[in-house]
């Protein structure tokens, strides 16, 4: 169940002004994707997120699912040198090689994933809930997902529970 509150409650200082922030934070930051494709989608986001802005790529987003075939696994994962040619001569993405590489790469890594364990989804709420552990795990299994890109994806997914600043609505417990 997804919770919403008034644009006025009080929220994590990085997304109370800025409506796209505000929004994800609200929706999003800590709920378990709906879909295989969402979940791939998210993980996606974050490793074309480091080193850059969240908001950034947020804003990025459409023209990602645009260029991603909407994050569809099994189209994303046969793409070929074609692909990544095309995706490096889209000025609406962020054009990096080796992130956008690593997303095909990922998309064949998830798809063996659910071959072995039914969806990508369960195999990610069976990952361990210490951040160190679980990236031992995605490590082995995913491309480009270093310490940091692990730990704000599990942060994402609500694997581990994102650190909400005091008074936020949904600082776990209010």
């Amino acid at each position: 169940m997804i919770m919403t509150a008034p644009a006025t409650a009080p929220r994590c200082a990085w997304a109370a002004q800025d409506p796209l922030l505000r929004d994800y934070h609200d929706t999003e930051w800590g709920v378990m994707p709906p879909t295989d494709n969402a979940a791939f989608e998210l993980l996606t986001l974050e490793v074309f997120q480091a080193g850059l802005a969240w908001r950034t790529v947020l804003a990025k987003r459409p023209a990602f699912r645009r260029a991603f075939a909407d994050f569809a696994i099994p189209l994303f994962g046969a793409s070929d040198a074609s692909a990544v040619a095309r995706l490096l001569n889209d000025p609406n993405i962020i054009r990096n090689r080796r992130k956008i590489e690593a997303t095909i790469a990922n998309a064949r890594a998830v798809l063996a994933i659910i071959d072995e364990v039914g969806t990508f989804r369960d195999w990610l709420s069976g990952l361990p809930g210490d951040a160190d552990a679980a990236y031992s795990v995605m490590h082995q299994r995913l491309t480009g997902c270093g310490p940091i890109v692990c730990r704000s994806y599990l942060e994402a997914i609500g694997i581990i529970p994102p650190p909400h600043e005091p008074g936020c609505w949904k600082e776990p417990g209010r």
